[in-house]
């Protein structure tokens, strides 16, 4: 059968295309392997959708050219979606650093998605994993279980590598592939890391430690200890004031998750401690105040009591605080600011929330998300060289490079 538009994928890029195409009166079929449409969307943020940020800039988003992203970002906002979700009567709330959360569960967001594509006219074929992709007499054709489909325009929304268990593949990179674009290397991002043995034998003790932390990349053009996010030279990582967790394989929380985009493997990542305080300070006032005190009763009034027993054992002097040479504080408070660890490698795309790299930007309009060599062909989503931060930054990609797709497909 013959279609206006065949979109790829029915995840949150995928579904807004199609919804700002049939919307414009094209006849649009969305293909995708999954029983359920939208299934990311579904655990995301706890069950609750991170579904934007009110933050939205280039500077929280990685790639080769991560400015690509500002004329869809700009075009259709992070606003431009909120007010959606008011008109669809779905409540929302702000957490920390600007997320915007659903009050009630993500199935909310899947469902109105799915209300909109069919007011558009748009057709969703589900369990029905599409196959060879290949030029057609009106443009494209598509391999189905359900026979070869055409179109005139192809929207590729098949998602990254990550979470294989919920299906994802390369397959969005291979279409790209098939037509000559470029794709870039790829890798987990939003991601656990994970520590050799070595390390973990005095890491599983503190499983389950969480703390808030500024945790960065220590590399020759990080800047200093504590930069902030956003600032250094250019392609320099951030820092992420967040928090962190010692687990029995590593280090996960939100903060880890962050810098996971900038880490390399053979790179140490830094954790300050006590971000916004001052170490050696604190040290003087409780060797003056606490003489008598052991040093880990002394960093258990600012550190969770195992990681501050667990500091004292192995960086700090041994006996009272009165005794403790300067020079021994001094370098404890060095360590506190900026306690340098070196990862093995992450849990992988098995537990990543995202894929960091993919299609090259410069074979893409970044107005229409089209490639510029292959008319009608678009990509959308996480399959672009565009990654965003945790926290909602990802989801506002997904719908504003879906909806610039839609207005053009």
């Amino acid at each position: 059968m013959a279609w206006d538009v065949i979109v790829l994928g029915a995840g949150a890029a995928g579904m807004f295309a199609a919804i700002e195409a049939g919307r414009r009166g094209r006849r649009v079929l969305v293909v995708d392997h999954a029983a359920k449409a939208g299934e990311k969307i579904r655990i995301s943020g706890g069950g609750r959708c991170n579904f934007t940020n009110l933050g939205i800039r280039a500077e929280a988003y990685l790639g080769r050219n991560p400015r690509f992203a500002l004329s869809a970002l700009k075009r259709f906002t992070q606003w431009d979606f909120v007010a959606r979700m008011d008109a669809a009567g779905i409540a929302w709330h702000e957490k920390t650093l600007g997320q915007l959360f659903c009050d009630g569960p993500a199935t909310q967001v899947v469902g109105w998605l799915l209300e909109e594509m069919a007011a558009a006219g748009v057709v969703l074929w589900l369990s029905c994993p599409p196959g060879e992709v290949a030029r057609g007499p009106r443009g494209f054709t598509v391999e189905t279980p359900r026979g070869v489909q055409e179109s005139a325009a192809l929207v590729v929304a098949t998602g990254g590598k990550s979470i294989p268990k919920m299906g994802a593949s390369g397959f969005g990179y291979r279409i790209a592939e098939r037509f000559g674009l470029a794709v870039t290397e790829t890798r987990p991002a939003l991601v656990p890391l994970t520590f050799a043995e070595q390390e973990l034998e005095w890491m599983r003790p503190l499983a389950g430690v969480a703390l808030p932390v500024r945790a960065g990349v220590a590399r020759g053009d990080a800047g200093p200890p504590g930069s902030r996010p956003g600032r250094g030279k250019p392609g320099a990582p951030a820092a992420f004031d967040e928090a962190a967790l010692f687990t029995h394989r590593g280090l996960s929380g939100p903060a880890i998750l962050q810098i996971s985009s900038y880490w390399r493997e053979g790179e140490a990542i830094t954790l300050d401690l006590l971000p916004g305080q001052d170490a050696a300070a604190l040290l003087r006032a409780a060797k003056a105040a606490q003489g008598g005190a052991q040093l880990a009763t002394a960093l258990a009034r600012h550190l969770p009591e195992r990681l501050a027993r667990h500091l004292a054992e192995r960086f700090g002097p041994r006996g009272p605080l009165a005794e403790a040479p300067a020079a021994r504080l001094d370098a404890l408070a060095a360590t506190l600011r900026d306690w340098r660890l070196v990862p093995v490698g992450s849990e992988g795309y098995r537990t990543a929330e995202v894929t960091l790299g993919g299609v090259e930007t410069d074979a893409l309009d970044a107005r229409t998300m089209e490639a510029k060599a292959v008319p009608g062909l678009y990509f959308v989503g996480e399959l672009v060289d565009i990654t965003g931060w945790l926290g909602g930054y990802n989801f506002q990609w997904a719908w504003s490079s879906g909806w610039a797709a839609g207005q053009v497909a």
